[in-house]
């Protein structure tokens, strides 16, 4: 049996590795990932020594060959393709392990010009992943580190059932799928901001209690950008508090939405996604106030968010209030002393967003039944100054 190791992300990969030895596997491997096993003392058949070819073109071609795609894309229950492989002397391969570099992360270097950050666009690997996955019945694709012990197990014990190569060949197009929509998005022009079609990237933050309602299924995923990655509340840091739920997470971003609409001091109160109360004042105490005093009815276990750090005189105020969440960029020690009294009092630490120009081309997308409306992002500055009263008074 042979496996072909190609990963960018290493982790556990030497365990694997050594798992795929013990029950029989012979190792195929390029690059950093074959120097990564060698170290470890694992014998490893260099990818080039299969091809009978070295990498060429500055490394752009190194498995692009039929030794490779043959063997990965051979259907072993079809005599006439194990006999194609006989015929040009193809060893077919088994298992396929590897995964891709985060493309957002490949361009956000500022020094590199365009046809640098081109040269990070992978073609070998996204082609070896569709390969093994169309060939499910035949290849083993795993793609994710977190698979590695369940696979390992199976392989030492019963084998990999074709029903869990099929959820792997799944996750194996969702990996390339989100890496092609990531690459797009940083080819397209400015001008294109709404295309024929439009692919989005989206990464699993985690699993949530349930949606909107109990018999709703849930998870959280974040939005991926080329680039500086975007923020928002799945980027926050929860200082305290139980797990927020589908509900908490709508109302949290409500609410620091509204309370990052000016750099003054400003605190939004949201119950239901509605802002039940909001204000701008000189100092973020006055400006929780008159947000109270917007709806304090209904601001009873809604989630206050505010622009400013918290520290313990605003501490003491909220603490008079049930809140279920709030939102601030910072809480001093003695603020947290304050307001970790109550159990299940989520706190999260969140900065506000960047607005302007410079986040110009993020979207909002907003599903609707059989379609999702997707529009450019309200962030620009407004300007009171310019406000006009337009009715007589």
């Amino acid at each position: 049996m042979r496996a072909l190791v190609s990963v960018f992300d290493k982790a556990g990969l030497v365990d694997f590795a050594r798992t795929l030895v013990g029950v029989g596997f012979e190792l195929v491997s390029t690059g950093g990932s074959a120097k990564t096993l060698l170290d470890a003392g694992l014998e490893v058949t260099p990818v080039e020594q299969v091809t009978g070819y070295p990498e060429i073109l500055n490394g752009r071609v190194k498995t692009l060959h039929p030794a490779i795609h043959g063997g990965l894309l051979a259907r072993m229950d079809v005599s006439e393709h194990v006999a194609t492989l006989a015929d040009h002397d193809i060893v077919p391969i088994d298992l396929l392990v590897s995964n891709l570099y985060p493309f957002e992360q490949a361009v956000q270097d500022p020094s590199l010009d365009i046809q640098q950050k081109v040269e990070q666009i992978d073609i070998g690997g996204p082609a070896m992943v569709r390969a093994a996955a169309k060939n499910y019945a035949s290849v083993v694709v795993v793609t994710d580190p977190g698979d590695y012990e369940r696979i390992g197990n199976l392989l030492a014990s019963d084998g990999v059932d074709l029903q869990v190569r099929r959820r792997l060949a799944a996750k194996a197009f969702e990996h390339v799928s989100t890496y092609d929509s990531l690459v797009a998005e940083f080819l397209r022009e400015e001008d294109s901001a709404f295309p024929d079609e439009l692919a989005v990237g989206l990464r699993k933050s985690g699993d949530l209690r349930y949606g909107e309602n109990p018999q709703q299924a849930a998870a959280a995923y974040s939005l991926l950008a080329v680039g500086q990655p975007l923020s928002g509340l799945l980027n926050s840091t929860q200082l305290h508090g139980k797990e927020l739920s589908f509900n908490n997470l709508m109302d949290a971003d409500a609410a620091w939405q509204a309370s990052s609409i000016s750099s003054e001091p400003t605190v939004s109160i949201v119950k239901h996604t509605v802002p039940c109360g909001l204000a701008t004042r000189n100092t973020i105490e006055a400006a929780f106030t008159h947000a109270l005093e917007g709806d304090i009815v209904s601001a009873f276990g809604g989630i206050v968010s505010l622009n400013r750090p918290v520290d313990e005189t605003i501490a003491r105020m909220l603490a008079g209030v049930f809140f279920e969440v709030i939102i601030a960029p910072e809480f001093t020690q003695d603020a947290l002393q304050v307001l970790t009294k109550k159990k299940n009092l989520r706190l999260l630490q969140l900065a506000a967003p960047a607005r302007g120009p410079e986040t110009g081309q993020r979207r909002d997308y907003r599903p609707i039944t059989g379609g999702m409306l997707v529009q450019s992002a309200d962030d620009v500055v407004d300007n009171p100054g310019a406000w006009r009263v337009v009715t007589d008074t």
